[in-house]
């Protein structure tokens, strides 16, 4: 075997009765490229293959600091491919395969997508981003409002952002910045999900804004009462699986929209 090659754990939901041909979301969990696995984030996948009415392909891609960026993009990149490649195998419609995942995951989610569409390649249905980091170079204010007592705090970003982009990354990359690509015109249609006490939340809904004056059908929706990573809170708290709920319901129609068809995104 190549001394580069290596095998990506994943996780396939199908809720019960689903038939053949489903849509599929390819999910890429959170943790700030550290820490997060299938397990953590096994609650809100089985959530969103229940309410959006699909198959969830979790992915569990490698994590620094012992594989830094790139790595987690790598294996991002090559999950999509095996969804697509391999989607009648796993139950699924290829036309209707979205990317999304929250933090972390949804930098992973959209920075694939963009890849996709950069070199020519079939690119997802629908984007499902929850609160992701897209720049890892400028500061925006809802990083002083909020970097200290709402869960994820500066130095968390700071350490989790020093151990997946060290010494050398160039962090104006795309494929760690994607707010920063030059061109984001033809990427897919995108719910993006922010929390209104995340110190993160300015970048994403940056991002969403992008997306649109790049001419992509986007909805931003903020959860002004929320905090950084409450998908992971559904069971604990009906406010975040009220929020979560919200999503499910945009990923549903998003697919429905999208299956065998233009991809046009809910308004």
């Amino acid at each position: 075997m190549h001394p580069d090659r290596h095998s990506i754990p994943a996780r396939l939901y199908h809720p019960a009765g689903i038939a053949a041909g489903s849509p599929l979301l390819v999910f890429h969990h959170g943790g700030g490229w550290v820490t997060g696995s299938l397990s953590s984030h096994d609650a809100v996948c089985r959530y969103l293959a229940v309410h959006a009415g699909v198959r969830v392909l979790a992915v569990g891609y490698r994590l620094a600091p012992e594989h830094p960026f790139p790595a987690a993009v790598q294996d991002a990149v090559t999950a999509f491919r095996f969804a697509r490649e391999h989607a009648a195998r796993l139950g699924a419609d290829p036309a209707a395969i979205a990317l999304g995942g929250d933090s972390s995951g949804g930098n992973l989610a959209a920075v694939t997508a963009h890849l996709a569409v950069r070199a020519g390649e079939p690119a997802p249905a629908f984007l499902l981003l929850f609160y992701p980091p897209t720049d890892a170079v400028n500061r925006t204010p809802s990083r002083d409002l909020f970097g200290s007592g709402f869960m994820l705090t500066e130095a968390d970003i700071v350490w989790f952002s020093d151990h997946y982009m060290p010494q050398g990354v160039d962090r104006a990359d795309p494929r760690a910045s994607i707010l920063l690509a030059d061109d984001l015109s033809e990427m897919p249609p995108t719910y993006l999900m922010t929390a209104g006490f995340d110190p993160i939340r300015d970048e994403g809904e940056m991002f969403a804004e992008r997306l649109a004056a790049a001419g992509v059908p986007v909805v931003l929706r903020r959860q002004p009462d929320l905090v950084h990573g409450f998908v992971n809170m559904i069971g604990l708290a009906p406010r975040c699986r009220e929020a979560v709920a919200e999503a499910a319901g945009a990923l549903r129609a998003g697919l429905t929209f999208t299956k065998r068809t233009e991809p046009v995104c809910p308004r």
